[in-house]
């Protein structure tokens, strides 16, 4: 019985450590660079009317039904019904690990939800995808009155509007908002790595790459901004 109880213990031991091995090579076992690649091909093929929805079909849903799920990204997007993430990129079931709230904001749930993609499903890469016309954005800027719940929802994207407010003087309401989409971006960023010693942790040591992108809505294509212009500090190098 001790004989069998020390060989379990080993075995659970051997198979944690290559679990935590798994979690930072990246499920899919690529880079980060890699991932993004393989999103902007994907996206490039979508705006030209050439996708080919790959890995969609019956032999896919049983791969991943039996064998688990090994996405390449965790994208952190808005909810909006017009930012369809998988088809977006041209990518299929198991690729996306995909976060959707309202403003892709950063809050508890959305950075839990992060962390548990790339620690244990091991996505080398985290894009943080906002998009063209964000209601959320948009009623910030405009102070559109909102129910208790959504004012709770949206008040990450409060700072990011303020500051947009503080340093363009402009009466032109359209550069504002386009303006304050883009900084709720990079807000969302920032409040990752500032409510996530995890998500901090493994960007400082190179094991993911945080990148901001945005999604027009009309034309289809997906602007790449790469890391957030005060990557080093925030991560602390």
């Amino acid at each position: 019985m001790k004989r069998f109880v020390t060989a379990f213990a080993g075995a659970v031991i051997t198979f944690s450590m290559a679990g935590a091995a798994m979690a930072f090579s990246g499920g899919a076992g690529i880079s980060a660079d890699e991932a993004l690649a393989r999103l902007k091909e994907g996206n490039t093929r979508y705006v030209a009317g050439a996708a080919v929805t790959p890995r969609q079909d019956a032999a896919r849903r049983h791969e991943t039904a039996t064998g688990g799920q090994h996405p390449f990204v965790s994208v952190l997007s808005c909810a909006d019904s017009r930012v369809p993430v998988e088809t977006v990129f041209d990518q299929g079931i198991g690729d996306v690990f995909v976060i959707r709230v309202a403003g892709n904001v950063a809050n508890t749930d959305e950075i839990g939800t992060i962390e548990y993609g790339t620690e244990h499903l091991g996505t080398p890469l985290v894009v943080v995808l906002a998009h063209t016309k964000c209601g959320a954005v948009t009623a910030v800027v405009k102070g559109e009155h909102v129910t208790e719940n959504i004012g709770k929802l949206v008040a990450p994207i409060v700072p990011a509007v303020a500051s947009v407010k503080s340093r363009f003087a402009t009466d032109d309401l359209n550069e504002l908002i386009n303006r304050s989409i883009e900084a709720n971006m990079w807000q969302a960023i920032a409040d990752m790595y500032a409510k996530s010693p995890l998500l901090k942790k493994m960007a400082a040591d190179g094991k993911i790459k945080v990148v901001g992108a945005l999604y027009d809505i009309d034309s289809g294509d997906v602007h790449w901004f790469g890391e957030h212009p005060s990557n080093a500090n925030l991560i602390g190098k």
